[in-house]
């Protein structure tokens, strides 16, 4: 449909554009047809008068030679007058037919001055004369703006009928799809739903991610457990369908949010606001909880090997303690935890440890004992 309407503004535009070109050509005449004929009958009566002057002029100097030849030829002949020489040199026939001549001339004189004298004639010649080459070409530019403006009505006039038709089978297509139309708008009040942006999905929060939300409900609880022990009772995660403010991702990736807890003030903070040992020990206490969760739910299968990779250097003394009895607690239970750290005090509180040592020739690996 919009490539319908654009074709009819074009076409309207185009129309009005010929319209004015048009007005512009037709000047104070009712059309360019009666402007063609007017300019066409006003330069035939000036090049009628034109002519009908020089044929005047030509004939009038012609009876002058003619006057001037036949009275020398009279003299020269002795004849005391006009009359005595006709009457001498032609007989009856002949003069009737130069009185015949006389009288048409006398009746084609009397119809150039006729012409001469009617007032559109009058009028013209007092005028300026015109610039008939100029009148001729405005002429033929009017008669091929015309021409083109019959063409375009023409086409405009085919593109309307074509549009009508178009229009007519888009409906009809239209009426046929609408069992397909509503099954779509089904399909896809579904799919927004579960995408997370549909406005009846209040949360934004995606199928998966709410999927989802129910496992992570499962780590907070068990993470808990171990975060509070950490930190001394003071902090405790809480799961929420809002999205935290560290969470790079679009407004419709909620479900899947956490809150921290603090008791000592009884404020309910992002985890973004935590400091980078407190972010340590819930990372790791999440961490602990996903694997008991995922232990849980294998049927009881222990994960046997835990490592932690570095963060240590963020803790202060009394926590940095208290998660490392925490990570004795888990390797009495059976479990073996690596830990990846360039913290010194560490080497007091770990027996068995693998140092990296750096060579010319690359890097080993040495027992510690």
């Amino acid at each position: 449909m919009t490539e319908v309407e654009t074709d009819r503004a074009n076409a309207v535009a185009e129309h009005a554009r010929l319209t004015e070109l048009l007005d512009a050509a037709r000047g104070e005449d009712a059309g360019i047809d009666e402007r063609i004929v007017r300019l066409t009958r006003e330069a035939d009566l000036v090049r009628s008068a034109a002519d009908a002057v020089r044929a005047r002029d030509r004939a009038g100097e012609e009876l002058r030679r003619a006057e001037s030849e036949a009275e020398r030829h009279r003299a020269d002949a002795r004849f005391a007058t006009e009359a005595q020489v006709w009457e001498s040199a032609l007989d009856e026939p002949l003069r009737r037919e130069l009185r015949e001549r006389a009288r048409s001339h006398d009746d084609d004189r009397a119809a150039v001055a006729a012409a001469l004298a009617d007032p559109d004639l009058v009028a013209a010649g007092a005028a300026p004369t015109p610039d008939l080459e100029s009148l001729s070409g405005a002429a033929e530019h009017a008669s091929a703006a015309a021409d083109h403006a019959v063409a375009w009505r023409s086409m405009l006039e085919e593109r309307a009928r074509r549009l009508a038709a178009l229009r007519d089978d888009l409906d009809r297509a239209l009426a046929g799809c609408e069992p397909v139309l509503r099954r779509y708008a089904v399909a896809e009040g579904m799919r927004s739903l579960t995408a997370g942006t549909s406005a009846d999905n209040a949360d934004g929060v995606r199928l998966s991610a709410y999927v989802l939300a129910a496992r992570l409900e499962r780590v907070v609880a068990a993470a808990n457990d171990r975060l509070r022990t950490m930190s001394d009772g003071r902090y405790e995660l809480r799961y929420t369908v809002d999205k935290a403010a560290g969470d790079g991702r679009a407004r419709s990736a909620g479900g899947l949010g956490m809150r921290v807890v603090d008791a000592w003030t009884g404020v309910e903070r992002d985890p973004a606001t935590l400091s980078g040992g407190e972010t340590f020990f819930s990372s790791l206490a999440l961490a602990l909880g996903l694997g008991d969760v995922a232990s849980a739910e294998a049927g009881g299968t222990d994960i046997d090997t835990l490592f932690v990779d570095e963060g240590f250097g963020t803790l202060d003394e009394d926590t940095l303690e208290e998660v490392l009895d925490m990570l004795d607690r888990l390797r009495d239970g059976g479990r073996a935890v690596g830990v990846v750290s360039h913290v010194a005090d560490l080497r007091h509180r770990v027996s068995t440890r693998l140092r990296v040592v750096k060579g010319a020739s690359g890097s080993r690996v040495e027992h510690v004992g």
